[in-house]
This record gives structure tokens, sequence and C-alpha cells, in this order.
């Protein structure tokens, strides 16, 4: 009986051995569920995949309505603040106008007290220079009457 007989007795015995425990029905479920947990594995990360996809566009929806929204903001602020413009440069032309009018009335005023002043000053020199031309031409208490009735209708003309 030569070794190689032997190798082969051993050989036999060893794959009745691994049959008789089994073993290639455990190697074989081993495989299938390492199969199965690569597949479920697979299938959770397309899962996840998915969920992200649709994460990513909500994502970008919102970026998109965010963005509008801001926009809207800015363009509704410029208009107010044109508004506001408008409103301020109207109530700067009316202080403007206001101030131009009183302006105008107090140099009426002016005016108008300059020309009485004026009045005043020229009847007080008509006065004495009529009250002196009277004196040297008449005398006596006929020149006083005189002087009095001449004063008299230039301040009633005057007023």
């Amino acid at each position: 009986m030569d070794a190689t007989f032997w190798v082969g007795v051993a050989f036999v015995v060893f794959i009745g051995v691994l049959f008789y425990f089994k073993v290639p029905g455990m190697l074989t479920k081993a495989l299938d569920d390492r199969a199965e947990k690569i597949r479920d594995e697979l299938d959770q990360a397309r899962q996840l995949r998915e969920e992200a996809q649709t994460l990513l566009a909500n994502y970008e929806r919102k970026q998109r309505d965010a963005l509008n929204e801001a926009k809207e903001i800015v363009a509704h602020a410029a208009e107010e603040a044109r508004r506001e413009a408008d409103i301020a440069a109207a109530k700067l032309a009316e202080g403007v106008a206001r101030r131009e009018q009183q302006a105008l009335e107090k140099i009426g005023l002016a005016e108008a007290q300059a020309e009485k002043e004026v009045r005043e000053t020229a009847v007080q020199v008509a006065v004495e220079a009529a009250a002196r031309v009277i004196a040297q031409e008449v005398k006596g208490e006929r020149a006083d009457a005189l002087v009095d009735a001449a004063t008299a209708d230039l301040r009633r003309n005057l007023n």
C-alpha cells in the first residue's frame, strides 16, 4: 500500500467529514447571507441617494425662492426709498417756497416801513420848509396859524 493510496483515503475521509458536518451548506449559507447583506446595503444606499437627491432639489428650490424673495425685498426697499426721496423733495420744495414767501412778505413790510419813514421824513422836511418860508414872508400870529393848518393838512393827507 502505497502513500498515494493513503493520501487518497485521507482525502475521501476528509471530504466525508466535511459533508458529515455540512460544511458546504454552511459555506453556501454564509455566501448567500453575505450576498443578501450586500443587496440590502445596495438597496439602502439607493434609497439614501434618492432621499439626498430629493433634499437637494428641495434646498435648491428653497434657495431660488429665498433669492427671489430677497430680490423682491430689495425692489420694495428701492421703491420705498424713491417714495421717501420724493416726499422729502416735495417737503423741501414746500419749505423753500414757504421761506421765499416769508422773505417776500418781510421785504414788502420793509418796503412799506421804508416808504412810511420816507413820507414822514418828507412831511417833516416840508413842514419845516413851509414854516421857514411862511415865517420869512408872514410875520406874527398869522404865520403860526398858517404853519399849524398846513401841518395838520399834510398829516391828514398822509394818514
